[in-house]
């Protein structure tokens, strides 16, 4: 199975709070065309979307949606925000991913968390810099726990 883990795309520095941070234009621009790219590594669909509670994630996501495949199921996780403990999310995310066999997962969340769980979840492997809206995949196999860091894609311009 795929694991994708994506880092949010490019927010506003300024609001009433970090939750609060709105994607720019470009950071639009630049998550459509991850979501173009992405689309044809899904050829059997997606089956589960996490996506972090805060507004510039889920403004990423709702970018995305319309180039992507409808997931079977989309949940707003609030251990995948910024601060999140990488362990815990991996822990869960496998938990999960033992129970219902998804084919893809998607996660969109932040930075440090992204890379912080990609070097979690596949072990050895140094923690990746994120741009915003770059997205890594991980090939994972739920019955041994083994992960493989297959690429990273970052956006054009």
């Amino acid at each position: 199975m795929r694991i994708y883990i994506m880092r949010h795309g490019e927010a506003q520095h300024f609001a009433p709070s970090d939750e609060e941070r709105p994607l720019t234009t470009c950071g639009e621009v630049h998550s459509e065309q991850m979501a173009s790219q992405l689309a044809s590594q899904l050829d059997d669909g997606i089956d589960l979307v996490w996506i972090s509670p805060y507004l510039r994630a889920q403004q990423t996501w709702s970018v995305m949606a319309d180039k992507l495949p409808q997931p079977k199921r989309l949940m707003t996780i609030d251990e995948i925000t910024p601060y999140g403990d990488a362990e815990d999310v991996a822990a869960y995310l496998k938990a999960m991913i033992a129970v219902e066999r998804p084919e893809n997962v998607l996660l969109v969340s932040h930075l440090p968390l992204v890379g912080y769980l990609t070097a979690e979840l596949v072990p050895g492997l140094q923690a990746p810099m994120f741009r915003t809206s770059a997205i890594a995949a991980i090939d994972y196999c739920p019955d041994s726990e083994q992960a493989e860091f297959l690429w990273q894609a970052n956006p054009e311009g």
